[in-house]
Formats: C-alpha cells, sequence, structure tokens
C-alpha cells in the first residue's frame, strides 16, 4: 500500500510542483504533523485518508485530480475549533497558495489550488467547476455514511467543540445542517449524488430532528 507520504509527493509532482523529493518530503511530513494536532477529532489523519480515497475513487471525474488531491492535503490544513466563520478555510487556502509557490508549482496553479481550499467552506460550487466539485463531494462523504460511521463523525465533531456549552453547540451544529439541507444538491456529480444524497439528507434529518 502506497503510504501517505508517498502519495503526497506523487500528487504535488502531478499538479506541476518542481522542487526536489527532499523539500516535497519535509513539506508532506510537515503536514502530516498539522493533520495529527490534538486538537482535531474528526478533522484528523482518518479525514484526510477518506478524502483522498474517494477522490481516487472517482478520480476521472476530474481533469485535474491530482490538483484536487494537493488541495484535499491543504483543505485543513490550518485547522482551529475556536475560530470564527471560515477563518480556517481562508488561512488554509492563503498556507496552501504559499507552500505550493515555495515548492515551485506554477503561480497559477497554486492560486487555483488555493480556490479549491477556499470552497471547503460553504461547499458552494459555480457551473462547470468538476475539480471544485470532487473536492467538495469527497469532503463531505461522511454524510452519507452509515448510522454507525455517522455517529463516530457526530461525536468526534462535538468533542473538537467540547469548549462550546451543550446549548450553544446545538444551535451552531443546527444552522450548519440547515446550510446542507438547504443546498441544491449536496453532492455535485451525479454518480456521487445518485449514491449518497438521499443516505446524506436522511442523517441530515436525523441529526437536526434527533
Amino acid at each position: 500500500m502506497t503510504s501517505l507520504a508517498e502519495q503526497w509527493r506523487a500528487a504535488v509532482r502531478g499538479a506541476g510542483a518542481t522542487a526536489g523529493d527532499d523539500d516535497l518530503d519535509a513539506a508532506g511530513g510537515y503536514l502530516l504533523g498539522r493533520w495529527a494536532e490534538p486538537q482535531r477529532q474528526y478533522h484528523d489523519v482518518s479525514h484526510l485518508s477518506a478524502v483522498l480515497e474517494v477522490i481516487d475513487r472517482h478520480a476521472a471525474l476530474a481533469p485535474h485530480p491530482d490538483r484536487v488531491r494537493v488541495a484535499a492535503w491543504l483543505h485543513d490544513a490550518v485547522y482551529d475549533p475556536r475560530a470564527l466563520g471560515d477563518a480556517n478555510e481562508r488561512d488554509s487556502a492563503e498556507f496552501a497558495e504559499g507552500l505550493l509557490t515555495t515548492l515551485g508549482a506554477p503561480a497559477e496553479v497554486a492560486a487555483e489550488i488555493a480556490r479549491l481550499v477556499g470552497l471547503t467552506a460553504g461547499h458552494a460550487t459555480g457551473t462547470d467547476d468538476p475539480d471544485g466539485e470532487l473536492l467538495c463531494d469527497a469532503d463531505l462523504a461522511i454524510l452519507a455514511a452509515d448510522e454507525e460511521r455517522y455517529a463516530a463523525y457526530t461525536a468526534a465533531i462535538r468533542r473538537e467543540y467540547a469548549h462550546v456549552p451543550d446549548d450553544a453547540f446545538k444551535d451552531g451544529r443546527a444552522q450548519v445542517l440547515k446550510a446542507l439541507l438547504e443546498l441544491p444538491s449536496i453532492y455535485r456529480h451525479p454518480p456521487l449524488r445518485e449514491a449518497w444524497e438521499a443516505k446524506a439528507r436522511a442523517n441530515l434529518e436525523r441529526e437536526l430532528n434527533g
């Protein structure tokens, strides 16, 4: 099985990075360290691996799958549960562009991957954005999990926000769930929408009304 470090090197090379292997490996190790930070209970290495697995399985849906893979690596590079609004996504996008530029990626590629990272704030893509759609679909794949995995996901999210009182957490979480349910479709790519949409909506409704 290919290690995560090897997957990172292959993806960032495929996205156009020209730095040497030592620099790419150092960046990958640094990112894995970030994904293993103690405040992460859901947004951790397991989440990264799950997102990458979905992207790999459905790579044919995206014209630039390596860009999508790199965006997955970077979409929660900055993750502080105490941050307000979309600060984590904005900071992750800024970090992504800087890191990729340092690693020798073309400026337009670094900017595009930063744009993809930013999409994970609201998971709302524009028209004709198959790369962004695959990233968002992969990031939200957990919503269509079976009841046991979905319950583990929601419990992990609650642990990440352990500093928030129960009532405030319930209100904030309800806003998140309602925003997802109000999307025209949670999943953008037709085969993923067909496979996952109904299950995800059932999970969200059950949590919201539970």
